[in-house]
């Protein structure tokens, strides 16, 4: 087996590598299968932006949840309509992973042609007030040549779903520790972005941070972990992201039902 997907043999088209190993298959389609059923509920016929905007706002407090600032939902979306400030204790990653959300939509396109700009800007989003001003957007020096090898194969064509790139740019962004702090808010936001920009859930109504929340930090971690091992540790993460999928499109269509009921 390889080492990790953009090291090693894997050269040619590493994305698809991955997609090759044991069960990721199976996995990957059991995920677009979830995904797809929420695509097609009724809800969005006419309340589309509304469903969205409420996976943005679920997706960013589990992410922030993620990262040990764990705070009630509701608490969120009260100070949001109130534009008032979180509490101080993980105030400041909720409202940096609430920036991030509010900005996706608008990075897509950026995304699309230049991946380490986008980096960049979500990482000062995610992490103004917590490091000096002269520090956001900036990888660490140890990591940067990572990113841009990882920025590079994004630009690369592949046969490999979105989840699968999803995967590895979410894990290579954490596990390389590209950024020292708000790593996880960043490459969270960037795992969507794939599965929005490469059509797996282009109106961002599922909500994969609420799946990742939900299997809970111990096994987030330890599935990170297995990646950064390699070999069949890699097919490991991705068949976890690919349950959070499953999760997070569940969340989705508890959304849609909570909007149909007017709640």
């Amino acid at each position: 087996m390889a080492e990790r997907p953009i090291q090693g043999p894997n050269a040619g088209d590493p994305f698809a590598a991955v997609a090759g190993l044991p069960g990721v298959a199976e996995a990957v389609a059991e995920a677009r299968a979830a995904v797809d059923g929420l695509r097609g509920h009724r809800v969005l016929r006419s309340s589309a932006e509304k469903v969205t905007a409420e996976s943005m706002l679920r997706g960013a407090r589990a992410s922030a949840a993620l990262e040990a600032a764990d705070l009630p939902l509701e608490v969120v979306r009260r100070t949001v309509r109130a534009s008032g400030h979180l509490p101080e204790s993980g105030g400041p990653v909720v409202e940096g992973a609430l920036r991030v959300a509010t900005e996706v939509g608008a990075l897509q396109e950026t995304w699309r042609r230049a991946p380490l700009q986008v980096f960049a800007r979500l990482h000062s989003l995610a992490a103004a007030g917590q490091v000096p001003d002269d520090e956001l957007g900036r990888p660490r020096p140890e990591a940067a040549a990572r990113l841009a090898e990882l920025a590079g194969l994004l630009a690369t064509p592949t046969q490999a779903p979105a989840l699968v790139v999803s995967a590895v740019v979410h894990a290579e962004v954490v596990t390389t520790r590209a950024f020292a702090v708000a790593g996880g808010v960043v490459a969270r936001a960037a795992g969507r972005l794939v599965l929005i920009t490469r059509g797996l859930d282009p109106a961002a109504i599922s909500v994969p941070e609420v799946g990742f929340a939900e299997l809970g930090q111990q096994a987030y971690a330890a599935a990170l972990d297995a990646y950064a091992a390699g070999g069949h540790g890699v097919a490991a993460w991705v068949r976890h992201c690919a349950e959070a999928v499953v999760l997070g499109a569940r969340e989705g269509v508890a959304v849609c039902e909570a909007i149909q009921r007017g709640a």
